[in-house]
């Protein structure tokens, strides 16, 4: 129980109703996924929703049910009332950060970018902060101001709208009827970050090799999932289709992305990059590629190599190995003694040749 998160949660109600019901195809918002997914990160000990509850006499039920203290805003003409709701709920969540010591996160629910001078202050008093709004009506300057930021329309238990589902290919249902845009042939878009599982792969390795070169002690997954979400908050295993984070660093170690030890603790096991392996086997690639473009001993330019390594394996991707560019990559196999590679002014390039 020490050791719990305490959580104080800040509903911007008009702000998160309306944008769910306005990008949503009109479903009605629902509070409960976002009580579930703050249950799993600690404790939720002061719960306020700000709205003028005269426009939401149905929702003003169902917060109360979820315990929900309800903050009345009383209609004033027109952004007078939405900014007297703004002001009221950033008065009383700093009034908290300093009178609750207790109190480590703060959660602002809305994805209006007048909150991000909150959160930046939040931050400064040393609390961690939980954004959460909905995907189409949240500004692009507030989730990088969080710790953490959850999208409303990709947590569990929120309903898919009609119309993202009517956006699933379908079959022509008459002789008129042609082929949907390409736009109408993609899987919903909560859907789509599932397949892109090579791009969550490079983040990692590339995170994991800045972590290993920090020279700050062993990289645990624990460590690993807090540096992913401090580059990118809005970072979750579940937009590429794995349950928890620890389901995901098993199927990059699956393929050789990563390799995983036991860690200081249980559950919680030590991130490396291999040593061995899949690098070599690039290096060997790599010198190659070299031989061929260079036959007869003449030296390789660097500029356009990598297309020429990709035209030879499509998948390869130096950051997958943990190397930021690659220049690093060739510098990488230059000092392994795999290729000579120097600088040319006269080319005014780094040029190559298969050392040997």
């Amino acid at each position: 129980m020490e050791h719990e998160d305490r959580i104080a949660l800040f509903l911007d109600y008009e702000n998160l109703a309306l944008g769910a019901r306005d990008h949503r195809g009109g479903a009605d918002f629902d509070f409960r996924p976002i009580a579930d997914a703050l249950a799993e990160r600690g404790r939720v000990v002061v719960r306020r929703a700000y709205a003028d509850w005269s426009y939401f006499d149905e929702d003003r039920r169902m917060l109360t049910r979820s315990h929900v203290e309800l903050i009345e805003i009383p209609q004033r003409m027109g952004a007078s009332r939405k900014n007297a709701a703004d002001i009221k709920m950033a008065v009383d969540a700093i009034e908290l950060a300093f009178e609750r010591d207790y109190i480590s996160t703060f959660v602002i629910c809305s994805g209006d970018s007048d909150f991000t001078p909150l959160v930046h202050k939040l931050r400064e008093l040393n609390k961690r902060v939980i954004g959460v709004g909905v995907e189409g009506s949240t500004s692009a300057l507030l989730p990088p101001a969080c710790d953490e930021f959850l999208y409303y329309d990709r947590l569990e238990g929120v309903d898919i709208p009609p119309a993202r589902a009517q956006r699933r290919p379908a079959r022509p249902t008459g002789p008129d009827q042609r082929p949907a845009e390409p736009e109408a042939d993609r899987l919903p878009e909560h859907e789509e970050p599932g397949r892109d599982v090579d791009s969550i792969a490079v983040q990692v390795a590339q995170t994991v090799a800045g972590l290993q070169g920090s020279a700050n002690g062993e990289v645990t997954a624990s460590r690993l999932k807090r540096t992913l979400l401090r580059k990118d908050p809005t970072f979750s295993e579940s937009d590429y289709g794995f349950r928890t984070f620890g389901e995901l660093l098993r199927h990059l170690a699956e393929r050789s992305v990563i390799e995983l030890a036991e860690g200081p603790a249980k559950g919680d096991p030590e991130v490396s990059l291999p040593e061995h392996g899949d690098r070599e086997m690039a290096f060997g690639l790599l010198r190659g590629v070299v031989a061929d473009l260079g036959s007869g001993g003449n030296p390789v330019a660097l500029s356009g190599l990598k297309n020429q390594v990709r035209r030879a394996r499509p998948d390869f991707s130096e950051k997958k190995l943990g190397y930021r560019s690659f220049l690093q990559f060739c510098k990488a196999a230059a000092t392994a003694g795999v290729l000579d590679l120097r600088w040319s002014p006269e080319a005014d390039d780094y040029l190559l040749t298969t050392s040997g």
